[in-house]
């Protein structure tokens, strides 16, 4: 059988070696890495449980860590809680120091029970503070849930949404347009129309109006689960096009006919032969289509139609700052968004470095 020349010359490039030259990919793999062990450790990171709730300390602004004393020397790391009080003249709620009480900063201190991994119990937390001490790194939202532990929960959901929809579509999108190319003719005319009237559906309206007749006792994990289905019945017909499109070439080639006059069934040659080919635009495609997921259930959850309360997603956390007031006045509360921004950015720039190692003729289009 002839040699397969194209995706083995690809897989010796060393796509992470390309990512690690390039200092732009470099940095973006780096943020990636540091965001996804953050959250897979939420639970050992965050101070507080996903439960966590104090109403009297509604919209506290972030506590103040201090390493120096009133006498001015370095001392152990140490913060005052906040006293909630209310202007009757102007009705606003402020926070004042309580400055009678220091509350020391801990280290691998215990806390709340957790399983670590989801399997090994575990009461030890990265840091917290001593009893009745409150330390909130990133403020506390409208019910005085921690927000940097909410972050953290949060991102469970909206950075592994993308990768769950992978599962789906990506598999169907390549056997779907691998059929669809090497049958040809009717078969391949029948099924492109299909793919075509998916892909003419609107997308994010479609959502919004899933989404919307949903029941309304749906847990937050059902929720998420059909979201991310939803998601990947949709995203695999554009997919399966380009796909289609590279095995009406790949199948004329040398080693495909060898497969068929050894016998070969035609679902062998497609899977076996001709798919492997498409690698190079498949690992491109499925870094560069990450964002689009994470934008997705980001949009859904800030319109109230995905990710529902208390449960966080990045997306139902940003809309408490929609409100002009806020993002004035609370300007901590923004930062969902801009690790929104930050995780879509870094998959886009690992996604271009990918698609220049893969095919360098692209550098010059």
């Amino acid at each position: 059988m002839a040699n397969l020349p194209e995706f083995n010359d690809i897989a010796d490039k060393n796509i992470f070696q390309s990512i690690i030259q390039d200092k732009f990919a470099r940095v973006a793999f780096y943020i990636l890495v540091f965001l996804y062990i953050s959250v897979f450790l939420a639970s050992f990171i965050s101070p507080y449980s996903k439960e966590y709730s104090n109403r009297n300390k509604a919209y506290a602004p972030p506590s103040k860590i201090y390493i120096i004393n009133e006498k001015g020397r370095l001392c152990a790391p140490y913060t005052y809680n906040y006293i909630r009080s209310f202007d009757r003249e102007t009705y606003d709620t402020k926070y004042t120091q309580d400055r009678t009480h220091k509350y020391k900063v801990k280290y691998f201190a215990k806390g709340d029970k957790y399983k670590l991994f989801g399997i090994i119990p575990c009461q030890r937390h990265f840091y917290n503070v001593e009893k009745d001490g409150e330390l909130y790194l990133l403020g506390t939202d409208i019910n005085g849930r921690d927000n940097f532990s909410r972050l953290l929960y949060g991102g469970q959901i909206s950075l592994t949404i993308g990768f769950l929809a992978l599962l789906v579509s990506f598999p169907l999108g390549m056997i779907y347009g691998g059929i669809s190319g090497y049958f040809g003719g009717k078969t391949d005319f029948i099924m492109m129309r299909i793919a075509e009237a998916i892909m003419s559906i609107p997308s994010f309206y479609l959502l919004i109006i899933l989404a919307a007749i949903l029941p309304a006792n749906m847990t937050s994990v059902q929720r998420f689960a059909l979201i991310v289905v939803i998601l990947a019945l949709i995203g695999w017909a554009g997919f399966s096009r380009v796909v289609r499109g590279m095995v009406l070439s790949i199948k004329k080639r040398e080693f495909v006919t060898a497969s068929e006059a050894m016998g070969a069934s035609a679902f062998r040659t497609i899977v076996f032969h001709i798919l492997p080919q498409t690698l190079s635009y498949v690992i491109v495609a499925m870094t560069l289509s990450v964002p689009s997921y994470i934008l997705s259930e980001s949009g859904l959850s800030f319109l109230g139609l995905g990710i529902q309360q208390p449960d966080a997603s990045w997306g139902n956390m940003l809309k408490e700052a929609q409100e002009f007031a806020n993002i004035i006045s609370r300007p901590w509360l923004l930062t969902p968004g801009f690790l929104i921004f930050v995780a879509v950015l870094a998959f886009n720039v690992i996604g271009d470095t990918i698609r220049d190692a893969v095919d360098p003729n692209s550098r010059e289009r």
